[in-house]
């Protein structure tokens, strides 16, 4: 026995000093990489929009909004010794937009201290690939401020990829710690309505999202994906220079729940035609506590004019319930517990079509410029069944 312990002693500290004779000789030659720029993405669009159901003015008034949103992207990365692969994700986005009804929250001056604001939202997002094991972790932190908002997120995430490659699993975890500055309409300033929130308070709101992703290629032209995104909200949920204006013609600040969950069930489907032509479609079915019922069907063919080159054409259809606490200008009674006459929470439908073209490269570059791999214009246009219609224009490039 004794003879075999030895034995088992020696032959574990040889495959000890084989393996670490091993290792050593894998350092010395590998050779440590510092991290490159694998590309960078600059986005810039323009969007417009015009209504008649302003909830500021409770719900009957101009909605006309300008948008000009700008996003710079920094994507680098490094592999280590055992050739896991390391990336950073360092995006920093700005959006100038102008509001005309955001203007009457105070009609006595001649612009309201949010009638023109700018938002800024940078974020960081770390990325490790264990190619091997074929999984990735991945965390991230986010800011974005404006006049009268602020809000802090965090992320965490995990990704398996099966054998074959054919399948990967994500769940994803964020929460946004944000934080209100009260508006009130001017005439309720000095009177309060209700005991949400005085003006100039300031007020938190929480949120918390799992979401979870299962992808499944089906063959060499079929790849579904079936998604979920559970949330959770709390805080203060009433946007509270919202006017709500009663069946008595009295006017009180918006009043919301402090809590609300959201469930969105979702399943991607594209499927490759041919070699010219890639159909990409798309089902979503939303339920939240506040009765909210909706459904998203949206459909992209995408054409393949040349070998560097595509046109997309998305159409999307939505329509929703009204939440519970909706209800339309001057219909509202004074013993409701909530009420809104925002109408994004009530019943609607819309539809969005858009044309995309897409350029790509990688010789001799976008405009011969090699460092510019790719190029893509995008046009959207919405509108809305109760007066509601915006068009956004997009621009992005991609260098590398």
């Amino acid at each position: 026995m004794k003879k075999r312990i030895i034995t088992a002693a020696c032959l574990a500290f040889l495959f000890a000093n084989q393996s670490k004779a091993q290792n050593d000789t894998i350092n010395s030659t590998y050779k440590k990489q510092k991290l490159k720029i694998e590309e960078i993405n600059f986005v810039s669009s323009y969007y417009t929009q015009d209504g008649d159901n302003s909830a500021v003015t409770g719900g009957k008034g101009t909605e006309k909004l300008t948008d000009i949103a700008t996003n710079f992207e920094v994507i680098l990365s490094k592999k280590d010794s055992k050739n896991n692969v390391h990336s950073f994700d360092v995006n920093v986005g700005v959006d100038s937009y102008t509001s005309a009804s955001s203007d009457k929250i105070d009609p006595s001056t001649v612009s309201s201290a949010s009638y023109q604001d700018i938002r800024v939202y940078p974020s960081i997002n770390y990325n490790f690939e264990n190619v091997e094991k074929r999984y990735a972790l991945n965390a991230g932190l986010s800011f974005s401020a404006e006049f009268d908002y602020t809000s802090i997120g965090a992320n965490v995430g995990y990704t398996k990829t099966s054998k074959d490659k054919n399948r990967e699993f994500s769940v994803k975890g964020m929460a946004f710690f944000d934080t209100w500055k009260v508006i009130l309409p001017i005439e309720i300033r000095n009177n309060p309505t209700d005991n949400d929130a005085n003006h100039l308070d300031t007020k938190p709101r929480t949120s918390y999202n799992l979401g979870l992703t299962l992808s499944q290629v089906i063959n060499k032209n079929f790849q579904m994906a079936f998604l979920a995104d559970i949330g959770y909200q709390e805080g203060l949920l009433a946007t509270k220079f919202n006017r709500v204006y009663f069946d008595d013609l009295s006017v009180r600040s918006e009043k919301l729940p402090s809590t609300r969950f959201k469930i969105p069930l979702g399943v991607r489907a594209n499927y490759y035609l041919n070699d010219r032509i890639i159909l990409r479609t798309f089902y979503r079915y939303y339920y939240d506590n506040w009765n909210i019922n909706s459904h998203t069907i949206s459909i992209e063919p995408s054409i393949k004019l040349t070998p560097f080159s595509s046109l997309s054409i998305p159409y999307r259809f939505y329509t929703q319930s009204a939440a519970k606490y909706f209800d339309a200008i001057n219909q509202h009674q004074l013993n409701d517990e909530y009420y809104t006459s925002d109408y994004d929470l009530s019943k609607f439908s819309s539809n969005m079509i858009g044309l995309g073209y897409h350029l790509t490269d990688s010789d001799k570059g976008i405009f011969n410029i090699k460092r510019i791999h790719s190029l893509e214009m995008r046009y959207g246009y919405y509108t809305r069944n109760n007066g509601l219609s915006s068009h956004i224009i997009t621009l992005a490039l991609q260098f590398k």
